[in-house]
């Protein structure tokens, strides 16, 4: 089958590369000429593990395309996904303007071109309910007879795992009425769901809530969690063991209950915004998801005053050593990464920070501009440091040399956002050792002077 993918970002290049890894010819269209003819050079411009490989294969298999000419993707394809950018407005809603202005594109071509046939326009971005029938509407503004359909099928991609979880995907969602769409959608779906998992069919404005729901309930999830993390602080319980407890119930899963600083990305943060903005237009007070949003905003503050409550309300000349820029590991995203955010604070006390992060240092220079240092490798990011300060669990930071890091410091005191380490075994190398929701370990002998 010929598709048509518009927008390469991180959706769009996972979509189009794995449909043409199922032998489908691929057309992936983006305005940024510069960025086409990279990709046509075989240059992936987003980190995500195992990518590569098949953007590579596909490539050489002549499979995989790329144009900034929306027209010559559209005109043989099938069926046109809709992998744009939906930022978070001002007002909080989806900004819908880069969608509905490829949607205007399309009318036109149909209008200039009636014999295109039948397509399924396709929304693939995360989308409030009511999308699309404002992209069909903008179709029908300059094409009244077009043939094709407005369907949903929202991607439930994470971030590090994107690559398999759409060669093996939990479920497909789509919204759709047409039973040609449904055919075109069954053909294209099969080799990914022949283990057996389901695919969905629905409205479409049950396919664009789910997308919503599913990702506001994990938010709450990850909320939630540090709630809890927060208050076995206080009463002396052990957040770990918490956890276990409460995973192993089957109607809760062990998933997403991590406690940590915060969740972040492209996606938990506008989606549930989006969400409650959607609750708003219909006079609905959604106090859970507000909540969520306020738990998690507060939950960079709650640690940074741990930092700020041993130094003693004091951090201005201190200097920080971070590892972990990314919102999470795996990628290279730092869209609302609690990172940005924490270090922020710090800069604002007058502190200085040197980060590390094995994938996200060129993205966070890019997107944020922040006046710090970075580093070569984790050990570099010490050097003349105060204390080190963990906010992404990448794997190369879970068994660290502690006796270079313990030489490294002024003193030997870690702040630990994500819960790495033993405590146990924090104590017995005498660190002074503060995580979330469990109990801080005093065990450090101070005999270095701070720096």
């Amino acid at each position: 089958m010929k598709v048509a993918v518009i927008g390469t970002g991180y959706v769009g290049l996972v979509t189009g590369t794995c449909f043409a890894e199922t032998g489908n010819i691929v057309t992936c269209v983006d305005i940024d000429i510069e960025k086409i003819e990279a990709m046509k050079n075989g240059k992936v411009p987003i980190f995500e593990p195992g990518l590569e490989i098949l953007f590579e294969r596909n490539i050489a298999k002549k499979r995989l395309f790329f144009t900034d000419k929306m027209e010559e993707a559209v005109r043989e394809a099938a069926v046109v996904f809709l992998c744009l950018p939906t930022p978070q407005g001002g007002d909080g809603a989806a900004d819908l303007q880069y969608i509905l202005s490829v949607a205007d594109d399309l009318g036109k071509l149909f209008k200039a071109e009636p014999n295109l046939g039948f397509k399924v326009i396709v929304d693939k971005s995360t989308v409030p309910v009511g999308t699309s029938d404002k992209v069909r509407d903008a179709i029908l503004k300059n094409a009244p007879g077009a043939n094709f359909e407005v369907a949903s099928n929202p991607e439930f991609l994470r971030e590090g795992m994107a690559v398999e979880d759409f060669m093996k995907p939990e479920r497909v969602v789509i919204g759709t009425t047409g039973p040609e769409s449904k055919k075109i959608f069954d053909e294209l779906y099969e080799p990914f769901v022949r283990s057996g998992n389901p695919i969905y069919y629905m409205d479409v404005r049950s396919a664009e809530m789910t997308k919503y729901a599913s990702n506001s309930f994990l938010a709450a999830k990850i909320s939630f969690m540090n709630e809890i993390a927060n208050l076995c602080e206080m009463t002396g319980a052990e957040v770990d063991k918490v956890r276990i407890g409460m995973g192993s119930d089957s109607r809760i899963g062990k998933r997403f209950l991590f406690p940590g600083i915060g969740y972040g990305g492209s996606c938990f943060p506008k989606d549930v915004i989006a969400l409650v903005n959607t609750a708003n237009e219909n006079n609905y007070d959604f106090k859970i998801l507000k909540s969520v949003i306020e738990i998690n905003e507060l939950q960079v503050e709650h640690f940074y005053q741990k930092i700020l409550d041993y130094y003693k309300g004091n951090i201005a000349g201190k200097h920080f050593a971070l590892w972990g820029l990314a919102f999470k590991p795996n990628t290279d995203d730092v869209r609302e990464a609690p990172s940005a955010k924490l270090i922020k604070k710090l800069l604002d006390a007058g502190a200085s920070v040197c980060a590390y992060d094995p994938e996200a240092v060129e993205t966070t220079k890019a997107y944020y501009n922040l006046p710090i240092s970075y580093a070569e490798n984790a050990y570099d990011a010490l050097n003349n440091a105060a204390s080190l300060l963990i906010v992404t669990e990448w794997n190369e930071f879970r068994n660290p040399d502690f006796d270079k890091i313990k030489e490294a410091l002024a003193e030997p005191v870690i702040f630990d956002g994500r819960n790495l380490y033993d405590l146990e075994k924090l104590e017995a190398l005498k660190f002074n050792y503060y995580s979330v929701g469990r109990k801080y370990i005093k065990a450090a002998d101070l005999n270095k002077k701070n720096k």
